[in-house]
């Protein structure tokens, strides 16, 4: 998406993922109390609803009699196959599909609703409309047909086949990618270093320099505690670590434990006692007594959470800036979906989540689909199980596959944060014993989303620009979630939005903000050389005799299961 028009048109925060992965995503699409006042608002308004249902048994009529001029969006590649317009049948059934949700999303935008039942019934009716798509139909979809008689009916027998596999255990959605392509420290996570830091919570990587000199303030990196932390480090040339270490960084990177049962009391406390114990690491290591900190997604929060503690117990200095990477901290009306919760089921997924000791990533995996059915699953149920075909082999899908565990009293930790919107109200939220306010974070914050990101909002991650005491610069990469990291230079395609002001407003910001053709990763070069102190030898060899290399990178902790 390249429009500076084009939003996060369905977006999840962290709580929805949180909690629906807890409970299910089932309970998202039965009808609701606010399907019931949708309903009774269209029972309010009877000539309009009139209106829009005469009006589609007008189109219905016409597309019939082979009159209607419905036809589906060039960009819609569901309907790309010629058959759906050549053949007479198909055609008619395509435009019926098409006529039928267009009146369903018009009957929706008609009523007047409060934001949140507004968005349930939405998503509700996009996820229906979706799903009865003609093309998610054997044989009636065309290519589906063709193969059948290509391959007697083999194509149906691998899906059916596959269909079992996928369903027989969580996540139960279409497998996405083909990970017999993919190794783990091999052709992924492959970026030159070692453990030299190692506890119960987390390792601790140092990448090897790949100058003969380096940036004096070294920079350590918070990865989300969902999924593994090579998400910046994937193939080479698409790895944001390996292009760091390339601009002369002292880099370390967190490597979470993937935690069971045995660890469900670990919460905030632990987690921030763990980036503090990192940055004692990084301190002992390279000999600075600063560190730039950067966080991406939930591990921005656990980041920031630190960074104010610092800030309160009067050691902000050991912080010389921060990097936040599609982080939301302020979560007031963060999303489409984020209207589904409330209270009762925070509770219920809590308790959820305690019961077994942690929450499982496979149902994070689940929900995580679900946000975005079209692309996630059913553009595989076509390939995998109409088509009889293997999923493409994709680094980020491969990386969004190995999923991980978090603990229970992180869950419940982060659901509360979410639902009570605690970071943005200074000393609502203590941890190790210190009231958190943001406010007192006065050191340059750069902040990166992605404008089409369905997880983190990017209006959302706009606003940890008005949270911070420092200067903070906004860049938003026209991209989504995960794509928005890796990014690297040389791809044609790729831009971002930069301002040099943060106003209140997010689309104040978006509509002076000056579009740059590149990544933006070389933008973040040039803040950080600012910021990361003068330059000195390279350390002839990776960790100290008191904290020696212990094991190459991507270290141990990242091939747990």
């Amino acid at each position: 998406m390249n429009s500076k028009d084009d939003i996060a048109g369905l977006a999840a925060p962290l709580d929805v993922l949180l909690i629906e992965s807890a409970l299910g995503p089932v309970q998202r699409f039965a009808p609701d109390s606010s399907t019931v006042r949708w309903i009774g608002a269209l029972a309010k308004q009877p000539a309009s609803t009139a209106r829009r249902l005469g009006a589609f048994a007008s189109e219905a009529a016409k597309i019939v009699a082979g009159n209607s001029d419905v036809a589906p969006s060039k960009r819609d590649r569901r309907f790309s196959d010629p058959a759906w317009s050549s053949n007479p049948l198909l055609r008619r059934i395509v435009q019926g599909y098409l006529a039928a949700g267009r009146t369903a999303d018009e009957l929706v935008a008609s009523t007047t609703l409060n934001w949140r039942d507004e968005q349930r019934v939405r998503f509700l009716v996009e996820n229906a409309v979706e799903a009865l798509s003609p093309s998610n139909l054997p044989l009636v979809n065309p290519a589906s047909a063709k193969a059948a008689i290509d391959s007697a009916g083999a194509n149906l027998l691998r899906g059916g086949a596959q269909f079992v596999k996928d369903m027989s255990a969580a996540p139960r959605i279409p497998e996405m990618v083909d990970k017999s392509k993919f190794e783990v420290g091999g052709n992924i996570a492959s970026t030159e270093g070692a453990v030299v830091f190692r506890n119960e919570v987390f390792e601790l990587i140092q990448y090897k320099p790949q100058h003969d000199d380096v940036y004096r303030v070294p920079i350590l990196v918070v990865p989300p505690t969902i999924n593994k932390f090579y998400a910046i480090d994937l193939a080479p040339g698409r790895s944001l670590i390996e292009h760091a270490v390339r601009q002369g960084r002292q880099l370390f990177c967190i490597s979470w434990r993937n935690p069971d049962a045995r660890h469900a009391d670990w919460n905030f406390d632990t987690y921030v006692k763990a980036i503090l114990d990192a940055l004692d690491a990084v301190r002992s290591i390279t000999g600075s007594e600063t560190s730039a900190l950067a966080g991406i997604c939930s591990g921005g929060i656990l980041a920031s959470i630190t960074a104010a503690y610092l800030a309160g117990i009067g050691q902000l200095d050991r912080i010389s800036a921060m990097v936040l990477a599609v982080t939301v901290i302020d979560n007031e009306k963060s999303g489409t979906v984020s209207a589904i919760n409330n209270r009762r089921l925070a509770r219920a997924a809590k308790a959820m989540s305690r019961r077994k000791g942690y929450l499982d990533g496979k149902a994070l995996a689940e929900v995580f689909a679900w946000l975005r059915p079209g692309d996630l699953i059913w553009n595989y149920w076509v390939n995998n199980y109409l088509l009889g075909k293997k999923p493409p082999a994709f680094d980020i899908l491969f990386w969004n596959a190995d999923t991980t565990r978090m603990t229970a009293g992180l869950h419940a930790d982060f659901v509360d944060l979410a639902i009570d919107n605690t970071l943005v109200k200074p000393g609502a939220l203590t941890v190790l014993g210190v009231p958190i306010d943001l406010g007192k974070i006065d050191v340059d914050t750069y902040v990166v989303a992605g404008i089409s990101d369905h997880i983190t909002p990017w209006q959302n991650c706009y606003q940890t620009t008005q949270l911070f005491g420092g200067k903070s610069r906004f860049v938003l990469s026209t991209s989504g979630h995960i794509a928005a990291l890796v990014n690297p230079p040389g791809n044609p395609k790729s831009s971002f939005y930069v301002g040099e002001e943060t106003p209140a407003s997010a689309q104040e910001w978006l509509a002076k903000a000056e579009s740059t053709a590149g990544s933006w990763w070389g933008d973040l070069s040039a803040w950080l050389d600012e910021r990361a102190g003068d330059r000195k030898p390279a350390p002839p060899a990776l960790g100290t005799p008191a904290l020696p290399a212990l094991v190459a990178a991507p270290g141990t902790y990242v091939f747990d299961n």
